[in-house]
C-alpha cells in the first residue's frame, strides 16, 4: 500500500459544561462528542525518504506548525520510522469553527500514516501522542462518540441519537483563548454524571461557552438567533459554528436554502463511529 485517501470528520459538542479551572490554566470540562459524516480529506502517499510535505499551505499557518506535519513527525520520532509522506489536504471545515478540524486532521494523519508505514502501534499509544498535539485529538483517534471529562481527554464511549444536523458558520473565526480567558465565562457549573446527562437528553443540553461567545462575537449570536427560528440551536465548542438537530434530511435542505450571504452552512448526519474508523475497517 503506497497511498491512502481518508476522511477527517467534524465533531460536535452536543453539550459542554465547564466545572472548574485548574492551576495550570486549563479548564475542567464535561462534554459529549459526536462525529459528523462531513469533514476534510487527507490523501497520503508514502515516501521512501523521511520527508513530510503538505499541500496546499493554509493561510496564516506555517508548514512546520500545521498539526498534520507535527503529527507525522511525532509518529516518526516515537517509532523510529524512516519513511515519509506527501500529504494533500482538501479543507472543508472552517478554521476556528469549533468543529475540531485541526484535531481531526492530526488524528487522521496519525492513524493513516501508521497504516501506510505498517507500524505496530496501538490506538491507546496513538491517542497518547495525539494528546500532546491537542486535547480533542484522542476522541478522533479512538473513533467513538464519547462522554469526556478532564480537559476532554478522559473518554467513555456512548451511543447517542443520530439525527440530521444543520451547521452554520457565520463567516468569522473565534479565538478559543479569548473565550476561555474571558472574565465572565461560567467556570463553576456543578458536575453531573454521564448517566444523568444522557437521561436528560438533548432538550436539556447546553454549552457554557455560549453566553460569552455571544457577547464577544455578535455574529455568532445572530447565527444562533436565526437558526433557532427553525429548531433549538447550540454552539459547538467555542464556536464559531452553531447547529440544530432535525429528524429528516429534507428539513435540513429547506433551512439551507434560506442561508444568507456571508454564511457557510451544510447538513450532515451524526455518527457514533467515526467515518475515519469506518474507512480503515476499525469499527
Amino acid at each position: 500500500m503506497a497511498e491512502l485517501s481518508l476522511p477527517a470528520p467534524a465533531k460536535l459538542n452536543r453539550l459542554l459544561r465547564i466545572t472548574g479551572r485548574r492551576a495550570d490554566g486549563y479548564h475542567e470540562l464535561q462534554t459529549l462528542f459526536q462525529f459528523l459524516d462531513h469533514g476534510d480529506t487527507l490523501k497520503l502517499r508514502r515516501r521512501e525518504d523521511d520527508r513530510i510535505t503538505l499541500t496546499p499551505a493554509l493561510p496564516g499557518v506555517d508548514h512546520d506548525a500545521n498539526l498534520i506535519v507535527r503529527a507525522a513527525r511525532l509518529l516518526q520520532e516515537s517509532t523510529g520510522c524512516r519513511l515519509g509522506a506527501d500529504i494533500a489536504l482538501t479543507k472543508r471545515l472552517p478554521m476556528g469553527g469549533g468543529l475540531g478540524g485541526g484535531s481531526s486532521n492530526a488524528a487522521t494523519a496519525l492513524l493513516g500514516l501508521a497504516r501506510l508505514w505498517q507500524l505496530s502501534v496501538s490506538l491507546n499509544a496513538l491517542a497518547e501522542l495525539g494528546l500532546r498535539l491537542g486535547a480533542d485529538v484522542p476522541v478522533f483517534i479512538h473513533g467513538r462518540a464519547a462522554w469526556a471529562e478532564g480537559i476532554g481527554e478522559r473518554l467513555t464511549p456512548v451511543e447517542l441519537d443520530t439525527p440530521w444536523f444543520v451547521v452554520v458558520h457565520p463567516g468569522i473565526e473565534v479565538a478559543t483563548p479569548a473565550v476561555f480567558g474571558a472574565g465572565q465565562l461560567t467556570r463553576d457549573t456543578p458536575p453531573i454524571s454521564m448517566a444523568r446527562a444522557l437521561q436528560e437528553g438533548p432538550h436539556a443540553w447546553r454549552n457554557d461557552c455560549q453566553p460569552t461567545v455571544r457577547r464577544l462575537y455578535p455574529a455568532v449570536g445572530e447565527a444562533l438567533d436565526w437558526l433557532s427560528g427553525f429548531a433549538p440551536s447550540l454552539l459547538t465548542g467555542t464556536g464559531a459554528c452553531v447547529f440544530c438537530q432535525l429528524t429528516h434530511s429534507d428539513e435540513a435542505d429547506s433551512i439551507l436554502a434560506r442561508v444568507g450571504d456571508g454564511w457557510h452552512a451544510f447538513k450532515a448526519r451524526g455518527c457514533n463511529t467515526s467515518p475515519l474508523h469506518q474507512a480503515l475497517g476499525l469499527h
